[in-house]
């Protein structure tokens, strides 16, 4: 039988009245959250699964929510990965506010980013303020309430707390970029800007070791073998030190060079020089002292600052001395990690100085420029490793990043894909206390701490 004709079950007019309450509880009810459509930027071409995805439009909206004592979902769980935050929410949001001022903009991109604009879509995210924190579209109801008067008027949104991999999500407000600043796996690279020059001190003194000559090369080293010289004459002297510099030819290894870390104090008469350890034999070397006891030479040459920036060792000068005997001291650099120098260590302690000497470093060379862009890509010239760019603090030179495929070496050249910003690294440092998702790290520390696990039997004491 047909239907009562002098009923109208749900007029146009009707069910505009009906949505038109529904908007105005949203208004006075609900929180205003931002909406973030998912775009697809690359799929796998065999099943069209999403490989890539980047979120950089934002929407505000109205909605209600539907969880009035707190989160629903798992809560916060124990897992294999450490603590995971599993709370989820249901919102409420107007089918027509969505239409008129969401839908009309989805529906002017590109069909390969957006496949469908009319309606939200899981994989959506929503900022839900109050939290602070993003949400992940799971499903999307359209048909609750079940068809009041005729018509569908409300979409109810469910969704779970987002987990950030390598989408990139750049909507241009600050609340959202200050959050996902603190979520993820972080390294903050600390960069050089410009090359600094390397300073270090001299000490003089007398009856000083002052060149030493390598007479036997010896052969077979697998290591550097340890410079033994015979003591001081004078009691209250300082034994000299040196150390051997090995190289390879022909597949053998020898001795290249001797070079002196500490002329010493207190030799009247030429020491001694033997070789231990290393693995090979044959190295033989002599040694010349100060002309007399009175003058003084170089004996040590300390490091006060590395500098940065350098990429070949540099050139070190020491001042010509003013007394007689007059023989300029001459000093070589060692390069250290992340472009500084570490040591600097005589080759010729020299003679004639008068109670001090002056050490100058050539000058570390310029490494860094440009300001890099947020959601960048960097990439290391040595490692081939690259990031994505979430912050780049130029008052610091530190670049903090995410999203990391491979590791930085330090002292390697960093380049911005898009910026052209290029700076050298100095260190890395990891960041992961900001991933509030895995705990790996924090709880194996702490379980370290309860038992040992190198022991054969971490439970007892046998």
């Amino acid at each position: 039988m047909a239907l009562n004709p002098f009923f109208l079950q749900g007029s146009s007019s009707e069910q505009r009245l009906v949505q038109e309450l529904i908007n105005e509880q949203l208004k006075i009810y609900g929180v205003e959250v931002t909406y973030i459509p998912r775009k697809f930027v690359r799929k796998q071409t065999i099943i069209e699964e999403i490989q890539s995805s980047t979120f950089d439009d934002n929407f505000l909206l109205e909605a209600y929510i539907n969880n009035f004592d707190g989160y629903s979902g798992a809560g916060d769980i124990m897992t294999k990965f450490g603590v995971s935050i599993r709370d989820e929410l249901s919102l409420t949001v107007s089918k027509e506010r969505f239409e008129d001022f969401i839908a009309v903009f989805l529906e002017d991109m590109d069909d390969d980013e957006i496949e469908v604009a009319t309606r939200p879509r899981e994989g959506d995210l929503i900022y839900f303020p109050l939290g602070q924190r993003l949400f992940e579209v799971k499903f999307v109801e359209h048909e609750n309430p079940f068809y009041q008067l005729g018509r569908n008027y409300v979409y109810e949104l469910k969704c779970e707390l987002f987990e950030y991999e390598d989408e990139v999500i750049d909507t241009g407000v600050d609340e959202i970029t200050d959050t996902l600043d603190q979520t993820g796996y972080i390294k903050d690279l600390i960069l050089v800007s410009a090359g600094t020059t390397a300073r270090a001190t001299a000490g003089v003194g007398t009856s000083y070791v002052k060149e030493i000559f390598l007479n036997n090369d010896g052969s077979g080293y697998t290591s550097a073998p340890t410079v033994v010289f015979s003591a001081p004459d004078i009691g209250v002297g300082r034994t000299a030190t040196a150390v051997a510099i090995t190289t390879t030819r022909n597949n053998v290894t020898s001795i290249e060079k001797i070079q002196i870390t500490d002329g010493g104090l207190g030799y009247t008469t030429v020491p001694t020089i033997s070789f231990t350890g290393g693995g090979g034999t044959g190295a033989a070397a002599t040694c010349t002292i100060a002309p007399n006891v009175t003058t003084q030479g170089v004996i040590t040459i300390t490091v006060t600052n590395g500098g940065v920036g350098y990429s070949t060792v540099p050139s070190v000068t020491i001042n010509t001395p003013t007394l007689t005997p007059t023989n300029t001291a001459t000093a070589e650099a060692v390069l250290g990690v992340g472009g500084t120098i570490s040591a600097i260590r005589i080759t010729d302690a020299g003679s004639g100085y008068d109670g001090a000497a002056t050490v100058t470093i050539g000058a570390g060379a310029t490494v860094g420029v440009g300001t890099f862009w947020r959601n960048e890509i960097v990439t290391g010239d040595e490692s081939g490793a690259t990031a994505r760019v979430k912050r780049w603090y130029a008052s610091t030179h530190t670049l903090q990043v995410g999203i990391t495929s491979g590791t930085f070496y330090p002292g390697e050249t960093i380049t911005g894909a898009k910026s052209g910003a290029f700076y050298e690294i100095r260190t890395e440092e990891e960041n992961d206390a900001l991933d509030k998702y895995r705990q790996n790290e924090e709880l194996e520390t702490e379980a370290d701490n309860i038992l040992d696990f190198t022991e054969s039997n971490p439970f007892g004491n046998y």
